[in-house]
């Protein structure tokens, strides 16, 4: 029996083994463990590496512009907060649409990896046009229509791996990690572009500052490259066919499966902490670009600008991945989740309270990696655990919409706003700034403390992720 992009992860599907589904689906590799069968099987070198490099090109487009999109429009188009706040909004509207066509398309008629060849090559086409539009209203348009492509694949990347890796909590963070090795790699690669060929000899100060401005627009260009790339590969990634055994609608059945403990907690904390996520990359590179001063030998290594600077986020972010097979075993999912979250705060209190302070402010940047997997990694790993095999591509796409969609649409217009409510005859206010996010995280930790089971799965006394309650 095939299964789709939302295939049962590395475990025996239960509707082939006899198993009764479930609302919220057993999670892979219970019987291994629980039951002392054999283990899963190795993923294997050609598998692994096949779906590393496809994480890879996934996050490396994403990470080529997302770091520079805010002072690139602030300082060289000169648009407004507000108007800023709308872009970054435009782009995550995929992530509405994403469930209802992406994921539905995906789980019930078409294989995905021919759904992410076409939607990559169709977003390289329209990001490399962000290079040089230079009107509010157009640069809106085709953000719009890229977010409508692009968005979508991030769930169904995650789908397409979880369908055909042999055991998800022990194989899934090994590939998930290449495409945090992707943003590094473009985002020190752009800081040394910048130094290279857009920090003119002679140049000093605000001159210089806004000649490696008006050089982030390349960072669309090498975005549209690696699409290019993403999507020519994408053909030849493993084949993942659609589920045709139920004709009702995948992403009703996702819906019905999301009411349920964890899930409804889970999904109603992605809102917030979403906002709180996209609020760092909004501000981040501009804040950095203006108040860090390192010791030369880190501009050797990471270039000019503030987004090489935040791959540190990024390095940090593949041992926190790195560490996720023992951790998942070993720590209950709602303290790795706390533990995101409490990591969230503290990264905004050092950037209001230090933001002069060069540890500081790296060591806040460093915290990225532990918000990320802590929080975001894991959620999108406890959705998977708890949804039936023939509807994941759809749940990971509803989970995607809160995070990549309605939590990034009103973090922008937030972000955008509280920015122009920082700022003080004509200057910006960092305390005022990072406050706001800082204390909606400590309000999230106490929301996840009263509200999420503390015996959910993967949070049990016994520490064994794959039991399902």
């Amino acid at each position: 029996m095939s299964r789709g992009a939302g295939g049962a992860g590395g475990g025996r599907d239960p509707q082939v083994s006899g198993e009764p589904p479930g609302a919220r689906g057993a999670p892979a590799a219970a019987d291994e463990l629980a039951g002392g069968a054999e283990p899963a099987p190795p993923m294997g070198f050609a598998l692994g590496s096949r779906l590393s490099l496809m994480m890879f090109l996934q996050y490396a487009i994403w990470g080529a512009w997302l770091p520079f999109l805010w002072s690139f429009l602030a300082d060289h188009r000169q648009m407004p907060a507000e108007q800023i706040g709308w872009m970054f909004s435009a782009g995550a509207v995929g992530a509405i649409v994403g469930p209802f066509v992406a994921g539905q398309l995906a789980d019930r008629w078409f294989a995905t990896e021919r759904f992410l060849g076409v939607s990559h090559l169709v977003g390289a086409a329209l990001i490399w046009q962000l290079a040089s539009i230079e009107d509010f209203s157009t640069f809106l348009q085709f953000s719009l229509l890229y977010g409508l492509v692009y968005a979508p694949t991030m769930a169904l990347t995650n789908a397409l791996a979880f369908h055909h890796l042999p055991d998800r909590n022990r194989d899934f963070g090994k590939v998930r990690l290449w495409g945090t090795f992707g943003w590094i790699a473009v985002g020190i690669g752009m800081g040394h572009w910048l130094a290279q060929m857009h920090s003119p000899a002679g140049m000093s100060g605000t001159e210089l500052a806004m000649a490696q401005v008006a050089g982030k627009a390349d960072a669309f260009k090498l975005s549209a490259l690696l699409g290019l790339i993403m999507g020519v590969y994408s053909f030849t990634l493993p084949h993942t066919p659609p589920s045709r055994g139920e004709q009702r609608s995948a992403v009703l059945e996702a819906l019905g499966e999301v009411r349920f403990q964890p899930l409804l907690t889970l999904f109603v904390l992605a809102v917030p902490v979403s906002c709180i996520h996209q609020f760092y990359f909004v501000h981040t590179e501009s804040f950095l670009h203006k108040n860090l001063e390192p010791p030369e030998y880190f501009a050797r290594v990471f270039g000019v600008g503030g987004g090489g600077f935040m791959t540190i986020g990024q390095m940090v972010e593949v041992l926190v991945l790195a560490a996720m097979p023992v951790l998942a075993r070993r720590v209950p999912r709602k303290l790795l989740l706390a533990v995101g979250l409490l990591a969230y705060a503290g990264r905004m209190a050092l950037f209001a309270y230090l933001p002069h302070s060069t540890a500081a402010l790296l060591v806040g940047v460093g915290l990225h990696g532990v918000c990320f997997g802590c929080f975001i990694f894991m959620a999108f790993t406890i959705v998977d655990e708890h949804t039936s095999p023939d509807v994941r591509a759809s749940a990971q796409n509803l989970f995607n919409l809160v995070i990549v969609g309605i939590g990034v649409i009103v973090g922008s217009l937030v972000a955008g706003w509280v920015a122009d409510w920082a700022t003080v005859a004509g200057s910006l206010d960092t305390e005022r700034l990072f406050r706001v996010p800082m204390l909606a995280a400590l309000a999230c930790f106490l929301l996840l403390l009263v509200a999420y089971p503390n015996h959910a799965a993967g949070a049990r006394g016994d520490f064994r992720p794959e039991i399902d309650p």
